[in-house]
């Protein structure tokens, strides 16, 4: 750590850390375990692991660190129930007051949308959570690789299994 004087104790530091960080790993854990208030405990626990132990870890090693607690935190508390996922506000949301389409479309385009809900909550923990990533935050299956420690072979093989059972399910997409 000789190279690297900033340290993740200074207060401005760990703000800093904290603002650039926190959205981006609470929507990681969002799609990962499905829970938008689990997601964001997580995250704030996280962080006060990570500030409760600052002087053993470095800044470059920090972000790492959160996600890695935050993970396994995560995995502890869900790890005697079985996650639901509820997948609300990341698809398209319509309003129908102020549309030129008929009502059967309407209609159709609804039950369409509960379809996809529903096939996106059939996936596995693992093909959910990159196909979301991918799909809603746009991030590559580099970035997608990254956060969750796995090689971006294996990010290529759960979106393609993911594709192929939503397919499956709803049709192409």
């Amino acid at each position: 750590m000789p190279e690297n004087k900033v340290s993740i104790c200074n207060e401005q530091v760990f703000d800093q850390f904290f603002k650039s960080h926190a959205k981006l790993l609470r929507n990681y854990l969002y799609y990962k375990f499905g829970d938008m208030d689990q997601a964001e405990d997580l995250v704030q626990d996280s962080f006060i692991k990570l500030w409760n132990n600052c002087s053993k870890v470095s800044l470059d090693k920090a972000k790492s660190y959160v996600y890695t607690i935050a993970t396994n935190l995560g995995i502890s508390s869900t790890r005697h129930q079985k996650v639901k996922f509820k997948y609300q506000n990341y698809v398209t949301q319509h309003t129908t007051d102020s549309t030129n389409e008929s009502p059967e479309f309407i209609i159709l385009e609804k039950e369409y949308l509960e379809k996809l809900k529903s096939a996106i909550a059939d996936l596995s923990e693992r093909q959910r959570e990159v196909f979301l990533l991918s799909r809603i935050e746009k991030k590559t299956y580099k970035e997608i690789a990254e956060l969750s420690n796995v090689s971006v072979k294996a990010i290529e093989k759960l979106m393609h299994k993911a594709l192929v059972s939503l397919r499956k399910k709803i049709g192409n997409i």
